[in-house]
């Protein structure tokens, strides 16, 4: 199957997303930061990239990885629906999009939501794939 790279520096996350993975089949690689990640993505051959997008150097992560392998499909996945203070913030997600994400997840992952969108981020030809 495929060899995914998920980014989150939530230990349950990554534990949750990538047992839900391996069960399908893939391999998969967790870092915990973006300079692990970014080190990692240079240095071995993926296939998707999962990202938290409210992750510290998340934005960079994602600008950088783009640019390496723009063919590389990336998935960002928030759990903060809104900003905490109710103040308007800037969409992340919005702008991880402009940045070469192919998709965005909410937080807390549906098992089969987030198996829906690997599929199809993995599927051949899915160069034109956008889902949010």
């Amino acid at each position: 199957m495929a060899s995914i790279l998920i980014v989150d520096d939530d230990k349950v996350v990554q534990i949750f997303t990538k047992l839900m993975l391996e069960r399908e089949g893939h391999s998969v690689t967790c870092a915990s930061d973006g300079p692990r990640a970014r080190h990692i993505f240079r240095n071995a051959d993926f296939d998707l990239l999962i990202i938290d997008i409210f992750m510290m150097d998340a934005l960079e992560t994602i600008k950088l990885a783009h640019q390496y392998r723009p063919e590389i499909p990336i998935i960002v996945m928030s759990g903060r629906a809104a900003s905490p203070t109710g103040v308007p913030a800037p969409d992340f997600l919005a702008m991880s999009t402009r940045l070469g994400a192919v998709c965005r997840l909410q937080k807390p992952l549906k098992s089969a939501v987030l198996l829906a969108h690997v599929d199809q981020c993995l599927a051949p030809g899915n160069g034109s794939f956008r889902l949010h």
